[in-house]
């Protein structure tokens, strides 16, 4: 497997004792979607309405990379990144990662740090985002949050609570019940079992009705009676007093400008890029390839298909994701939206204001 090239190492970071898989997946690397539960309290949070932090999103293709970089340049920060697919090591041609140049201009923390054979979970990206800020805080420099990723967003703001740890033993017989008897049997399983549970995971995603069944069938109060005594992401309580940003283009524009980029995907060598995983030892079911790009180029190649015919499917899938994120993102409690086409050297000056006054407080 790859490693992470060296002019990387320098400048993509991953604290110690960081994670890199093993915790509870989220339910795809495209997260934007449903809200799951929450999952596993991290220990290394930064006090409530202490030290401040900006974040900066918005759906995929708005140009937040570039923003960031730039911004942080501006004002004396660091980008932590928020993105479900950046985490992976080899992973370059369809992940719109920051480029050398921009990871040489500005540190950026969690990119290409994680092993794609492995996963890594919304519980992972606490942990490690929080000892990042809090890093980045302790030498006088600003933590700027830039992704797409929402879940993991709404994670790192609201926090997670703690969830069982996982029982392979019964998590390998619920999949063989659901490669037997198919999700919805499961899923009706589960309705029995923890109703609440059921109501918020559908049948379609089977990774989660599996967590959800394994949760259920562990000893103790169901998660849907932990959630409510524990609390949830609904409450109005965060982890950090956050500046909120997010970039956007009208629909128009920005479907043609993720048309170009599925196209810069390929261009990139996308089809290559999935023969090498795959001859690297990634599992053709690991997490990372549930990823918009690199499960249409998978599937194509595993039925001896043309992979670059899935080009417009991987459109459609792309634009669709936009329009999640911009779903999910709209719940997100003061986010300001900002319009891309402005471009980089307005937004910054107004992000920039916004943040001296509430960095003045």
């Amino acid at each position: 497997m790859r490693g992470v090239r060296a002019s990387d190492r320098a400048r993509t970071h991953l604290l110690p004792g960081s994670h890199a898989g093993g915790g509870e997946r989220v339910s795809g690397p495209d997260a934007g979607g449903d809200e799951q539960p929450p999952e596993a309290e991290d220990t290394a949070s930064v006090a409530a309405l202490g030290p401040p932090l900006l974040v900066l999103t918005g759906p995929t293709g708005t140009g937040k990379s570039n923003l960031a970089v730039a911004l942080a340049e501006r004002i004396g920060g660091e980008v932590v990144a928020c993105d479900a697919l950046q985490v992976y090591r080899g992973l370059d041609a369809a992940t719109g990662k920051p480029t050398e140049g921009q990871r040489a201009r500005v540190p950026h923390w969690l990119v290409d740090i994680v092993d794609p054979r492995r996963d890594y979970s919304l519980a992972d990206y606490v942990h490690d985002a929080s000892r990042a800020i809090a890093a980045i805080h302790a030498r006088g420099r600003v933590p700027i949050v830039a992704g797409g990723t929402g879940m993991y967003l709404r994670g790192l703001l609201k926090g997670i609570v703690d969830a069982p740890a996982r029982d392979e033993r019964l998590r390998e017989r619920l999949r063989a019940r659901l490669a037997r008897d198919g999700p919805r049997r499961l899923h009706a399983i589960l309705s029995r079992l923890d109703p609440g549970s059921a109501a918020r995971v559908p049948p379609e995603d089977r990774q989660r009705v599996v967590r959800a069944l394994e949760l259920a069938l562990s000893a103790g109060p169901s998660w849907s009676q932990r959630l409510a005594g524990e609390g949830t992401w609904s409450k109005p309580e965060e982890r950090f007093r956050a500046l909120k940003f997010a970039l956007d283009l009208p629909r128009e524009a920005l479907a043609r400008r993720l048309a170009e980029r599925v196209g810069a995907f390929f261009d990139a060598g996308l089809c290559e890029e999935v023969d090498r995983l795959l001859a690297e030892g990634v599992p053709p079911g690991a997490n990372a390839f549930k990823a918009i790009g690199y499960r249409e180029v998978l599937r194509a190649r595993l039925e001896g298909g043309d992979p670059r015919g899935t080009r417009e499917e991987i459109v459609t899938a792309t634009r669709r994701l936009a329009k999640r994120q911009r779903t999910w993102l709209r719940r997100e409690p003061a986010l300001r939206w900002l319009d891309a086409a402005e471009g980089d050297e307005a937004l910054v000056a107004r992000i920039e204001e916004a943040w001296r006054v509430l960095d003045s407080r």
